[in-house]
């Protein structure tokens, strides 16, 4: 039991999962009501659950248009509701001004959709937390506009871990947290 124990262990370090960092104490998270569950990358960032919010694009939106100053804003439309109902679905239940922000997973000016399975809460805290992955899209948007990547390279990228896309990280697995928390 012992030997399967550590197995295990190193089974999981190798894979590059982690336990879950704490959240700032005024997070008022209702886990009997949550039906999402966060992910934590090995730099301690918390991903979505890919369940709920695999990410979601507008599969018409082009390089041209991306690479135009502005476009973000002219297709931005996630109303009060939709964030309500995404901030139920990860049950939360009360927050501080500036603790979340209703996240695109794959960010608009990557090309991504307003629709639900394209947003999720991400944190601020612990960092790398939403001002890091912020500066990440504006990176990754660059190299697609200096043809230095491909939006579907960068969409997958970024759908699946936007950590590894920080400056000096390396490969990251996740692990769904136990307790199912930021």
């Amino acid at each position: 039991m012992m030997r399967h124990a550590m197995v295990i262990g190193i089974l999981l370090l190798i894979m590059g999962c982690v336990t879950q960092p704490n959240l700032p104490v005024t997070d008022a998270r209702n886990p009997s009501i949550a039906q999402c569950h966060w992910m934590v990358s090995v730099s301690g960032a918390y991903l979505p659950d890919a369940k709920c919010t695999p990410g979601a694009t507008f599969t018409n939106a082009t390089i041209a248009e991306i690479c135009v100053s502005g476009y973000s804003s002219t297709v931005r439309n996630v109303p009060d509701s939709l964030k309500n109902q995404v901030y139920t679905l990860y049950g939360i239940t009360n927050r501080s001004s500036g603790e979340y922000e209703i996240d695109h997973l794959i960010s608009l000016q990557l090309g991504g959709s307003n629709d639900i399975t394209n947003l999720w809460p991400e944190p601020a805290a612990p960092k790398p937390g939403f001002h890091e992955k912020d500066g990440v899209e504006n990176s990754l948007k660059s190299k697609i506009c200096k043809n230095e990547s491909t939006l579907q390279d960068v969409q997958t990228l970024i759908s699946t871990d936007w950590t590894r896309a920080l400056p000096s990280q390396p490969s990251t697995g996740a692990a769904e947290d136990p307790e199912g928390q930021p």
